[in-house]
């Protein structure tokens, strides 16, 4: 068996490997005594079955797999051998020649494989990035507060509807009768708005449910049936108002505060007030630490210029994933593929370069904050740490999980490493400007 090596460009190249019979005859050989002795056939003793019986019925397969597994050896000595760092796995080549697969012949199979490029660069106080602070206002402050308070209200009836209102109402027509159907302001038909907003209890209207809601979805709540139904369903109803609710902000009194803040961490106003410009300033620094990861990431992938095998990464990606994507699919994406994977390198080069790891204690941390942070995002701040932890485990037994942790984690890592080391340029900016740059 020989191997030869056809460059196809700086990265990426052609190995073909010669088998001839000589090469895969011992190997076939030998899977065919083991066929041998665990064949079972009628007239026969296990292990007694005459060679040229196992031939005809294994020989094509036996024929197959000794070649197979020539070709995984030779690929991996090869690999070993010259110490390659590769891109992906070894695939197919488009040079590959139409394999006979007759016993006796010699094969020819061509594959194509991909190095990965030398990083090199530094990090150092030259390097500078832009570190934004966003200035809060007292406007600022207000709508938080506003939205804090909205978010521990509840419904209440009211007299007429406003545009955040929910119309309560029972639907009736000669096929369908609806008890206590809601309709949410929100999701009327802008032309319909206006013949709603004046209702009260009481009143009874005819709507027609088609002209009413734009989204199926929204018509099949409102109805209580499935989509599939609404075809067969006359939209013309007569409706009766039952009642109209709203969204009522909770009070800023202590059950609120203790609501928000856990009992007695908040004991007036005032102190409302300092924890609201806490929490806006944490959720500005959260957008901004965000902005100076994906800021810095930008910043050392345009400096490493990291060369990639783009055409072979191409066929790669439509090999490895069977057929789930088409060449048209993955070339609407390749930009942001391309993206991802040269920051990974970036990121396990820095990795080494400032001698990081990522240790039990890191991912065991990072799942609680998720967690925390999950429960937080639906207004739940005060969850008892059992709770944390134990959602924080079942996330740490799904190896996903621990492989996306690990990700976020080792990136952190370097990204707090770089910032030690480069120069941030410190600028003042107002929350509007800062959403508006891209």
């Amino acid at each position: 068996m020989n191997i030869e090596k056809t460059q196809i460009d700086e990265l990426s190249f052609e190995l073909t490997l010669n088998i001839s019979n000589e090469d895969y005859a011992p190997v076939k050989k030998k899977k065919l005594n083991d066929y041998r002795k665990r064949a079972e056939f009628k007239g026969f003793r296990k292990g007694n079955v005459p060679m040229s019986l196992i031939e005809r019925v294994y020989g094509e397969q036996a024929l197959g797999d000794a070649v197979n597994d020539l070709i995984s050896e030779q690929l991996s000595s090869y690999i070993k051998d010259n110490n390659l760092n590769l891109i992906g796995e070894p695939i197919a080549s488009e040079n590959q020649p139409e394999i006979d697969w007759k016993d006796g012949n010699d094969f020819v199979f061509k594959f194509d494989l991909a190095t990965a490029p030398e990083i090199d660069f530094t990090v150092s106080a030259d390097d500078k990035v832009v570190n934004y602070t966003i200035k809060s206002t007292a406007a600022a402050k207000d709508e938080m507060k506003k939205a804090m308070l909205m978010q521990y209200g509840e419904l209440q009836e009211v007299e007429s509807p406003s545009a955040e209102s929910y119309i309560y109402v029972d639907l009736e027509n000669e096929e369908k009768r609806v008890d206590n159907a809601y309709i949410s302001m929100r999701d009327v038909n802008e032309a319909m708005k206006p013949a709603l907003l004046g209702v009260k209890a009481g009143d009874k209207l005819e709507i027609n449910v088609n002209e009413l809601l734009d989204r199926e979805g929204d018509r099949a709540t409102l109805l209580k049936v499935k989509k599939e139904e609404l075809a067969s369903i006359n939209p013309v109803f007569n409706a009766t108002v039952v009642n109209v609710k709203s969204f009522v902000a909770a009070e800023a009194n202590q059950e609120t505060f203790d609501k928000i803040f856990g009992e007695g961490n908040v004991k007036d106003e005032k102190e409302f007030d300092e924890k609201v410009a806490e929490r806006l300033a944490e959720n500005y620094k959260q957008e901004t630490d965000f902005r100076l990861g994906k800021d810095i990431k930008a910043y050392f992938t345009e400096k490493a210029a990291v060369k990639l095998p783009e055409s072979f990464l191409k066929r790669w990606l439509y090999a490895i994933n069977k057929g789930k994507f088409t060449m048209e699919d993955i070339e609407k994406e390749f930009d942001a593929f391309l993206a991802d994977y040269r920051w990974q390198m970036i990121n396990e080069y820095l990795m080494k370069k400032f001698e990081l790891k990522v240790e039990e204690k890191d991912l065991v941390e990072a799942a609680h904050s998720y967690v925390a942070y999950q429960y937080a995002m639906y207004g739940m701040s005060n969850v008892p740490e059992q709770f944390i932890h134990e959602s924080a485990q079942k996330m740490l037994d799904d190896q996903q999980q621990v492989q996306r942790l690990y990700e976020q984690v080792a990136e952190q890592k370097v990204i707090n490493a770089v910032k030690d080391v480069i120069t941030l340029d410190k600028k003042s900016i107002s929350v509007e400007k800062f959403r508006e740059l891209q």
